[in-house]
């Protein structure tokens, strides 16, 4: 197996993107390929004893940028890490591809490059969300779609089920889908459509989910729109900054406080790891011909290796094969266009 790894792509390329294949080849058997400007990932890979076999180095010329025009860019930029990367999942000669870089390129490349797998009218991006105290849910679309249809939303669900499942082993995982409240009958005209759909399908659904739930792990798979995705996202995000600053003024602030936080310390690690996005690896773009998997922009090391790792079971269980047969069975339930 061929992970292709885009090592120009992020904030802390390519020496961050490096030491994370390091680390990661060092835990598996499958075989990295780097792909960037070559001197840049030789100098890097120089800091390191790794085993030669297992890292490979596939050079391109040209970067895609964060301010880049994701489509422009694209097409323009033949060489860059990114369309090559991509174009060796398509030729078959690598079995997934991971990239930091930017989102837009990642999501227009996949679907120029890849495709979208038959049936599926839009992929989406399912990112990892952290629970307290439980294991992560998977939250999708988290940003690539800012407006659905009730068929898009039943699409998500499943592809969602399937991912949690064969990669991220949760058995018949629950789905819920994002609401004004938990009744049938509540909410806009596309969720009252999807709730119908997502009902009538094969997935594990159980109704509609409030946002303040989704903290607390209510469900498995938390189905939404990408703009309501992103919003939810963003606003934990924040939320978690603000919630942390905090913690940090009050148990700085006196003695007592500081001998408190001192007996505290080994708990409060665990609540920042259960939140430290890069123990889960990266989101993947879910509908796609092709396994790929986009990491945070501010990817370090450690999260690069484990979205190497946990890039294993999603090209090796077979996903995008079986969600290809999934969108089968629910073709019957998918509604024209015009809703």
């Amino acid at each position: 197996m061929r992970i292709i790894l885009d090592g120009m792509g992020g904030d802390n390329a390519p020496y961050e993107i490096v030491k994370g294949a390091v680390e990661a080849s060092k835990e598996i058997d499958e075989t990295i390929v780097i792909v960037g400007q070559e001197d840049k990932i030789l100098s890097e890979l120089s800091k390191y004893q790794y085993d030669t076999s297992k890292i490979e180095i596939m050079n391109a010329t040209e970067v895609i940028e964060n301010e880049d025009s994701p489509v422009r860019s694209v097409r323009r930029k033949k060489d860059s890490s990114m369309v090559v990367g991509l174009n060796e999942v398509k030729s078959g000669n690598g079995d997934i591809f991971i990239s930091a870089g930017n989102t837009g390129a990642l999501m227009a490349g996949s679907l120029f490059n890849l495709g979208r797998i038959q049936g599926i009218d839009r992929p989406a991006l399912a990112a990892i969300y952290p629970v307290l105290g439980k294991e992560p849910l998977l939250l999708l679309d988290a940003g690539a779609n800012s407006e659905c249809k009730a068929n898009n939303l039943l699409e998500f669900g499943i592809m969602g089920s399937i991912y949690m499942d064969k990669v991220l082993g949760r058995k018949n995982p629950k789905v819920g889908l994002v609401n004004l409240g938990v009744e049938a009958n509540k909410g806009t005209t596309l969720t009252k459509m999807a709730y119908e759909l997502l009902e009538k399908s094969t997935c594990n659904f159980t109704g509609n989910v409030e946002a303040r739930e989704v903290p607390n792990g209510i469900c498995d798979v938390v189905v939404c729109d990408g703009f309501v995705g992103n919003v939810i996202i963003k606003l934990s995000e924040g939320l978690g900054l603000s919630i942390s600053k905090l913690l940090k003024n009050k148990l700085l602030d006196g003695f007592k406080a500081k001998i408190g936080a001192i007996l505290l310390v080994d708990k409060l690690k665990s609540i920042k790891k259960d939140f430290d996005y890069t123990e889960y690896g990266g989101a993947p773009i879910l509908g796609v011909k092709g396994p790929v998997i986009k990491m945070h922009g501010s990817s370090n090391a450690k999260a690069v290796k484990n979205s190497i790792i946990k890039a294993v079971p999603f090209a090796k269980e077979g996903v995008v094969d079986i969600i290809s047969e999934a969108v089968l069975e629910m073709e019957e339930l998918l509604i024209s266009d015009e809703v």
